[in-house]
């Protein structure tokens, strides 16, 4: 145990020179060369290697060596080689996959990168393919259902027993190896097709490759099936995913085969580097494909290894190529021919986009049997399964823009004109019409806008309707701009048709498309026009009420193009009244909001504008709820406080203060917003001060007390205890700086009375912390405030430093915390500067304390008892410590090193004795 014998020497506070201490204490500039440094530049490490001699005499050589990298210690002393890596080279099976295996992702990251990122993969469309064509009728499928014939061979079996039993079980999928599942939902049908593609893994990888290539024939088969078919673009999606299988498979197989001594094929290999194993092998895959006797499978088997004649020739790709499309003629379906094509240019697009001819050709093959689409055949099936010719075309457009994408990827413009003229001769057909828009590059249609809009007007609507036509062409303008002398009568031309549309769905699809063409074009009256049109059409029983994703999409293309709030009034309101669900009313003022914000650069105070906005952020406001998340709350009060620093009268203060009252009865829900409030006010007192240079008349001194009044009535509603307290000492200063020396005092005391209500624990970024040290930096910044502040002449010397000691003096503090005794020491600086004949900072045109009593005897008395009193404190704390033996030695030092501190702005001593000090903690 310790204690502590005390002998206190009290003299009075030693004067400071503030000005002679600055310069004391200021650091020495010396002037920085910086020369070829610079913080980002690489660090440059000199390895040093110096040789003894011996230790007399000894001299020393020393060579150096710079690397703008540091070096690795291990790399050094193994010389660059690692044994792990040794080691694993030893074992050639291991050393060979891993080559493989990168290699194989090196080869397919450069196989999907033959086309650019700009082209839009399969994959992409995929979802929504199968999300759009669904149905609801019932399906069949054909399952495999294995044989026992063939499914192993003796070694002794001879080659030619081995090829007639795997013709055998080639011929066994035609005579009853299969089971006809009836009545399937568009999900289980699905579900079997994946158990398929499951069973084709399965099988390749038991290495049963000729059930593998069974499952493909029979999944092949399924797409000359349209019994149901609204659902034949979903079933090519899946039925095509189980091809792509079998293609990689197929095709890696061959691979793994020219793999020779751990060297794996170079990224563009040639025929001749191909060993006799894999053509064979690849020879023999193609055979049996050939002999695979219905047009359909054979057709899309071999599409799926096409890439494999890589294997065989150089030339296999592009002789295959013209072949394999002049087999889709044998094709009598129009749809399943033109779905085949589409499959064909996407195998051929992965494996030889440069071969355009041989795609153009399969696209003009469409165009020469595209009349069969209207032929007998086709119009009695559509007849039987009831399905209407306007329905039917849209089955095909997912195969016409695949073809068309690819055939467009690349292409000059010249082609496109070529499309033109075929589609011309076509009858100015809808469905290629539309397809070819969506094709080709939008700058080279936006050129050509007139001469498409001239066929849309003279195409058939009775297949595909001509609003579409137009919603293509305006996606397209949207991207790129038309001539500008076209521009209005494009848009006046289009106009005409989306505004003679009856169905509110058909009308809105369109309309929200050409919006964003009218913004980019026109000025505010067109886009009145549009709006009022739109209304005119959606308004009529509640439309609006099912198209509010389209309604809503087509007021963002408004917002962010130009600010919304310029439009009409008369169609503003109106429109944005349309949208009577709640949730979706709050995105589209929020959509506002953000585009206010992001256009508005300058401030405004214009009434039109600011009752639009006042009643889209009450909106918003009103929106909040017991439910609201604290990220949406977080996010409306930016928005709206957003709006709030945006909006300025000038010097019409008075003005000024009147918004920011009504801005505070209409968001009193959001506490961000009342802060934001608080300070835009503190902000408004202090331009005035600024204005009236610090010398305010009686009107100003009216208008700063009514802006001190706001802040005083507004703290006391936020919940956050040290938002509150932060906000009383802000706008007391603010108070002072304005001379409003009750209403500062007002602000202080408040602040005092505060401190006893701050909570143990906080919540800082959804966790709990102790409050302490948030308590501690503002009491710290008080005190700093404490300074200037001038003594009431009714309240008694230092009557606000007395209430604040008191305060902290009963707050209950965290056991073994020294936060009180930094607080105390914080004082005893305060105490000190306050005995100084001159203080060290001043308010303007505020008399402190040192003017008021100019050093009077009986106030220092008063600051030496308060010292006193303090460091009792001090010291009692260090007692309770040791009491206690809660601390160790050096926490004792580490509080005497405090107090020391405090020693060196007061001549107050304090003398310290250890006594009775053991060893360790005492």
């Amino acid at each position: 145990m310790y204690t502590f014998p005390l002998l206190f020497l009290l003299r009075h506070a030693r004067s400071r020179n503030y000005v002679s201490e600055s310069e004391v204490c200021k650091l020495e500039s010396v002037p920085l060369d910086f020369g070829d440094y610079h913080p980002l530049k690489p660090i440059t490490v000199t390895e040093s290697k110096t040789k003894k001699m011996n230790r007399k005499g000894s001299t020393s050589s020393t060579s150096s060596s710079s690397s703008s990298s540091v070096m690795d210690p291990l790399s050094s002393v193994l010389d660059g080689t690692d044994p792990l890596s040794l080691f694993a080279a030893a074992a050639d099976p291991v050393t060979t996959t891993a080559t493989m295996d990168s290699t194989r992702k090196k080869r397919d990251k450069d196989d999907s990168s033959a086309v650019g990122s700009d082209f839009e993969p399969w994959s992409s469309k995929r979802g929504e393919i199968l999300s759009r064509y669904t149905t609801t009728e019932k399906l069949s499928i054909n399952l495999y259902m294995g044989s026992e014939k063939g499914k192993a061979t003796t070694t002794g079996s001879a080659v030619s027993e081995k090829v007639r039993t795997r013709l055998e079980e080639l011929d066994d999928l035609e005579e009853g190896s299969q089971k006809e599942l009836l009545n399937l939902t568009q999900q289980d049908y699905m579900n079997r097709i994946e158990e398929l593609n499951q069973s084709l893994k399965d099988a390749w990888s038991s290495d049963q490759k000729v059930k593998a290539l069974k499952i493909v024939i029979q999944c092949s088969k399924l797409l000359s099936d349209t019994t149901v078919i609204q659902f034949y673009p979903s079933k090519f999606v899946l039925i095509t995913d189980i091809l792509d299988t079998f293609g990689k498979l197929v095709y890696e197989r061959i691979l793994s085969m020219c793999v020779d001594s751990r060297v794996s094929l170079p990224d563009n290999f040639s025929p001749e580097s191909v060993n006799d194993t894999a053509k064979e092998t690849c020879l023999n895959w193609f055979f049996k494909i050939a002999s695979i006797r219905e047009l359909i499978p054979r057709f899309y088997v071999e599409a799926a290894i096409l890439k494999c004649n890589k294997f065989l020739s150089k030339t296999g790709i592009s002789e295959c190529l013209p072949r394999l499309t002049s087999m889709i003629r044998g094709i009598g379906d129009p749809l399943v021919a033109v779905y085949a094509r589409a499959y064909l240019c996407r195998v051929g697009m992965e494996v030889a986009p440069q071969l355009k001819e041989s795609l153009n050709k399969n696209f003009f093959d469409f165009l020469l049997t595209f009349k069969q689409i209207h032929g007998d055949t086709v119009q009695n099936q559509l007849v039987v399964q009831c399905v209407e010719i306007p329905l039917y075309l849209t089955l095909y457009s997912p195969a016409i823009d695949w073809i068309l994408q690819c055939i467009a990827y690349h292409a000059p413009e010249v082609l496109l004109t070529e499309m033109m003229e075929r589609c011309r001769k076509l009858g100015n057909n809808a469905l290629l019409l539309n397809s070819v828009m969506s094709a080709f590059r939008a700058e080279f249609i936006a050129a050509r806008s007139m001469d498409f809009i001239g066929m849309i007007k003279e195409c058939d609507e009775s297949g595909f309707p001509k609003h579409l036509l137009f919603r293509s062409l305006g996606l397209n303008l949207a991207l790129a701009d038309p001539p500008e002398n076209d521009r209005l009568q494009i848009l006046n031309e289009a106009w005409k048709v989306i505004t003679k549309l009856k169905n509110p769905q058909d009308y809105i699809n369109c309309a929200e498309v050409w919006v964003e063409y009218t913004c980019r074009h026109f000025t505010n009256r067109e886009i009145n026009t549009v709006l009022a049109d739109v209304i005119k059409h959606m308004t009529p029983d509640r439309a609006f009420e099912d198209a509010y994703p389209q309604v809503n999409n087509l007021f963002c293309q408004i917002c962010k193009n130009l600010m919304c709030i310029f439009l009409d009034e008369e169609k503003f309101l109106p429109f944005l009244d349309m949208f009577q669900k709640e949730s979706v009313r709050v995105e589209v003022c929020k959509c506002i909001m953000e585009s206010f914000i992001k256009h508005q650069q300058e401030s405004t105070k214009d009434p039109v504008i600011l009752n639009a906005l006042l009643h889209i952020c009450k909106t918003m406001h009103d929106s909040v709820n017991a439910l609201t998340l604290e990220d949406e709350k977080r996010m409306l009060a930016a928005l709206i406080n957003g709006f709030i620093k945006m909006v300025s009268f000038g010097r019409d203060f008075e003005q000024q203060l009147s918004f920011y009252v009504e801005a505070r009865s209409m968001f009193c829900n959001l506490e961000p917003v009342l802060v934001q409030l608080i300070h835009s006010v503190n902000q408004l007192a202090m331009e005035t001060r600024k204005v009236m240079k610090g010398n305010h008349s009686r009107k100003t001194a009216a208008f700063v007390r009514a802006c001190v009044a706001f802040c005083f009535i507004t703290i006391p509603s936020l919940s956050s205890i040290f938002t509150r307290l932060n906000l009383y000492l802000h706008s007391g200063q603010v108070a002072l700086a304005n001379q409003c020396l009750s209403q500062a005092d007002a602000f202080f005391k408040a602040a005092v009375s505060l401190v006893p209500e701050v909570p143990k624990m906080i919540s800082v970024d959804g966790k709990m912390r102790p409050s302490d040290a948030f308590l501690l930096e503002f009491l710290c910044n008080f005190f700093s405030t404490l300074l200037v502040v001038p003594d009431h002449p009714e309240q008694g010397v230092l009557f606000l430093v007395r209430g604040l000691l008191n305060v902290i003096q009963d707050y209950t503090w965290e056991d073994n915390s020294d936060d009180k005794v930094r607080i105390y020491t914080n004082v005893l600086h305060l105490l000190s500067a306050m005995t100084q004949e001159a203080y060290i900072y001043h308010v303007d045109k505020v008399d402190s304390n040192d003017t008021l009593y100019g050093g009077d005897s009986k106030f220092l008395t008063e600051i030496n008892k308060l010292c006193e009193t303090v460091i009792a404190q001090i010291l009692d704390h260090l007692k309770t410590l040791g009491k206690e033996e809660v601390c160790s030695y050096s926490d004792v030092i580490l509080l005497q090193y405090q107090v020391m501190i405090a020693e060196q702005h007061s001549e107050v001593r304090v003398s310290f004795k250890l006594t009775g000090l053991s060893s360790g903690v005492v």
